[in-house]
Parts: C-alpha cells; sequence; structure tokens
C-alpha cells in the first residue's frame, strides 16, 4: 500500500514568518505520521488569499482551490486551530465553510467525495475552550464527510490570563505527547482501513 498522506491546515491568525504554537503542536502530530511511514505537509491560511464564501471556487484570485487539491490529494486532515475568545479562529471557521462545498460532491461510485479520508483536529490556547472547540470542528468535518477515529483530538490549554503560549514550552507535557501520539496511531489505522475496504456505494436507482 502507498504511504498515508497527511495534510495539516494550520489556521494560525498569524502570517510566516511568524512563530506560531498552533503549528509547533501540528508538527509535533507529523512527525508522528511521518514516524509511521506516512508523507507529510503543513500549509498555513492565512499566507493565502482564500475568500469568504461556501463555493469550492470563489474566482477573482481565490487560492481556495488549490488547497483543496491537496485536501483532495490527501488520505488525513489534521485541522489545527487557536483558541481566540473560547472558539476557534477566524481562518478555521473560513476552512469549515470552504469545505461545506464539498457536500454535494461525489465520487465516479456515488459515495461522497471525503468519505473515505480522515479528520483530526489540534487546538492551542492559552484560555478555556479546546473541549467546545473539538466539539465543533469535528462534527463540522463528519457533515462534509470526513471520518473520525477514536480520540482523534488534541490540545494544550496554559493557565487562564497568563501569557505562556504552547510554543514558549521547555518541553512538551507528557500528557499533550500521549495524545498526539493517540490521534497520529489511530487516524493512520483508519485510513488504512478506509483504502482497503471503502465505504459501500448507495444502491444503484432502479
Amino acid at each position: 500500500m502507498e504511504p498515508l498522506r497527511v495534510l495539516a491546515l494550520n489556521c494560525t491568525l498569524k502570517p510566516s514568518p511568524a512563530e506560531s504554537s498552533t503549528e509547533v503542536l501540528a508538527r509535533q502530530v507529523l512527525d508522528l505520521f511521518e514516524a509511521d511511514g506516512a508523507r507529510t505537509e503543513i500549509v498555513r491560511i492565512v499566507d493565502h488569499d482564500v475568500k469568504p464564501g461556501v463555493e469550492a471556487d470563489m474566482g477573482d484570485g481565490d487560492e481556495w482551490p488549490a488547497i483543496r487539491e491537496r485536501v483532495l490529494a490527501a488520505d488525513v486532515l489534521l485541522l489545527a486551530t487557536p483558541t481566540w475568545m473560547g472558539h476557534p479562529s477566524s481562518v478555521a471557521q473560513r476552512v469549515l465553510e470552504r469545505l461545506d462545498a464539498e457536500i454535494a460532491e461525489t465520487d465516479a461510485e456515488g459515495r461522497p467525495l471525503l468519505a473515505g479520508k480522515v479528520a483530526a483536529v489540534a487546538v492551542t490556547g492559552n484560555e478555556d475552550g479546546a473541549h467546545a472547540i473539538i466539539a465543533d470542528v469535528l462534527q463540522a468535518l463528519v457533515d462534509v464527510g470526513f471520518s473520525v477515529a477514536a480520540q482523534a483530538s488534541t490540545y494544550w490549554n496554559g493557565e487562564a490570563m497568563q501569557k505562556t503560549d504552547y510554543k514558549d514550552l521547555p518541553e512538551t507535557p507528557e500528557a499533550v505527547a500521549t495524545t498526539n501520539g493517540l490521534v497520529a496511531r489511530h487516524s493512520a489505522h483508519l485510513a488504512r482501513v478506509l483504502k482497503a475496504s471503502p465505504y459501500p456505494a448507495p444502491p444503484a436507482e432502479s
């Protein structure tokens, strides 16, 4: 079987080359996928002109279609977002809105286009909200067709009202490192299962 392809979308609000705690966490998870033989890449969405909307291509310089091709080529999508005011970033929300266009897309067998792909979530922030963000984001990703493995999310919340960021920690907390491993192992396993045994196609119309 070909190596899995894993794509992380970093939904930080900080353009490159600014340091990003969300990217640090996402890359830690990607490193674990790579150790399992996967090919990985990461896209910082804010570096691209992703237009608002719910279509696959919003025209006029929209850079989402090229990112969408990467999503469609991947076996696993890791959506990584910071926490702002207890919610996912506006960039993450825009990504989900653009993915909404995939609901109506099907493959040659009539299956939802994203049904054979696996999604996971990574969240950072020095305020509460990670569990709610994970619930919202995974629900949206399932709605558009992704499958989700057991324990397919990882997060770090810093102490409330403090200024420590994940990227500034001297070492990865043991609980986060353990959870990162679960995300990578379980998501890779489910992706391989779906590649070997796709979801059944809908019955032919009589």
